[in-house]
């Protein structure tokens, strides 16, 4: 009794062709009627701005935590000091909280905006569902509305 070799299997192997084409395919993100779709080089730029705003924002926050510690330690310092020296530290010591949550704001903002390239929801008005338009986004990638609901929430 003879038997018969078997066929070998192979797999067929991936044309670098298609992962080219996979990799410069852009997902497809809502944009206004008068734009064209977005491409994968100018996600890229957006991707690549907000992740130096990210690094930027998150080396601020730092150093702002940092500044405001040592105005906290100063405060305990102040004997002697008068009204007006106290009323500065204050309004110092307030400032930078105020910078500091702007810019914790903007991480954030930063961070969202990457998720929602991600997933596919970059672009679209988040009050409304309009798309935000690709020229505001390029300009401003935080953007979450578009330019006639934010005039809206701005005379509010």
């Amino acid at each position: 009794m003879t038997t018969k070799p078997q066929r070998e299997t192979r797999k067929k192997a991936v044309k670098p062709v298609a992962k080219k084409a996979a990799k410069d395919a852009a997902p497809v993100l809502k944009v206004r009627g008068d734009e064209d779709p977005w491409t994968a080089p100018e996600l890229e730029e957006v991707r690549t701005q907000l992740g130096e705003d990210i690094e930027r924002l998150i080396s601020e926050v730092s150093d702002i935590e940092l500044e405001i510690m040592g105005l906290m330690q100063d405060s305990g310092d102040g004997a002697g000091d008068d009204e007006a020296d106290a009323g500065t530290k204050t309004f110092e010591r307030e400032h930078e909280f105020s910078v500091a949550q702007n810019s914790r704001e903007m991480l954030v903002q930063s961070q969202r905006a990457l998720r929602a390239i991600d997933d596919g929801t970059y672009g679209a008005c988040e009050n409304c569902g309009n798309a935000i338009g690709k020229m505001r986004l390029q300009a401003f990638p935080r953007a979450t509305l578009c330019l006639s609901c934010k005039q809206q929430q701005e005379r509010h």
